[in-house]
């Protein structure tokens, strides 16, 4: 919360106004959802946990599943490993990147998914490649002038 005596984080300046941006909630702050939960378990917290990891080790499957998605949550995602991928040094090596991406598509080496998500960030690259080079030629123009 704020505070207008100036004691607390988010303070106003001698007009009433708070300073520039969103401060956001304040660090360590839960959500509504979590405290509901932590008060809807109270101290039970520690026993339902235990509970839960004794029911899988006594070959609970969907308990021993609960257990091991918070130990090891799924991977949203793969390393991708291609050999044949060409080296991205310009804006001119993207379509060969590409091309690559299409025929490990077709091979079925990646999905879709995978292959669009390489391509995006083939496209990122450009853009920052894009903007250097427009700084460099503006800056030129600058010291032409």
């Amino acid at each position: 919360m704020s505070s207008e005596d100036g004691t607390g984080e988010n303070t106003r300046d001698a007009k009433g106004r708070f300073g520039p941006g969103n401060p956001g909630k304040p660090k360590g702050a839960r959500s509504r959802t979590t405290l509901a939960v932590e008060k809807l378990l109270g101290n039970d917290a520690n026993k339902l946990t235990r509970k839960a990891i004794e029911t899988a080790l006594a070959g609970d499957t969907t308990a021993l599943r609960l257990c091991l998605e918070r130990i090891a949550p799924v991977r949203k995602g793969r390393i991708v490993t291609l050999e044949s991928f060409p080296t991205v040094k310009c804006a001119a090596d993207v379509p060969a990147a590409l091309a690559s991406l299409l025929d490990a598509v077709a091979k079925g080496e990646l999905t879709t998914d995978e292959a669009d998500a390489i391509a995006a960030l083939c496209g990122r690259y450009v853009t920052a490649l894009e903007a250097v080079e427009l700084e460099a030629r503006i800056k030129a123009l600058e010291e032409r002038l």
